[in-house]
């Protein structure tokens, strides 16, 4: 059963904009805090941004400014738009919990910043 689903990567030049979506099941959803993460080859997975249930943000410092996360409780979708991408913004990006990740994470979606 699919329970996490992104869309929304491409490639971009820099300085270019991409708009992330994540479709997440309900149960992994509810009231949960929800976080985008980045893969890059021979790196684990790094924080990007994350949003609890009522809103409040956070954000890597290297994308504060550019980056905005937002989510719809009543849709299950948490979205991540991206201003300004740098070639080091690259790579595929996933969501899940903020804390205590379910295991069986979605495919992700592959960012490309070049040239």
């Amino acid at each position: 059963q699919v329970q996490l689903v992104e869309s929304g990567g491409g490639s971009v030049q820099p300085g270019g904009s991409l708009r992330l979506s994540c479709v997440i099941a309900r149960p992994i959803f509810f009231l949960k805090s929800i976080a985008w993460y980045r893969e890059t080859p021979g790196k684990a997975r790094d924080f990007v941004a994350s949003i609890s249930w009522e809103g409040t943000s956070n954000y890597a410092d290297s994308v504060k400014g550019r980056f905005t996360i937002t989510r719809d409780n009543n849709r299950n979708v948490v979205s991540l738009q991206m201003n300004g991408l740098k070639p080091e913004d690259s790579g595929v990006y996933y969501c899940n919990r903020a804390v205590n990740p379910v295991p069986q994470w979605g495919r992700g979606t592959q960012v490309t910043v070049s040239l």
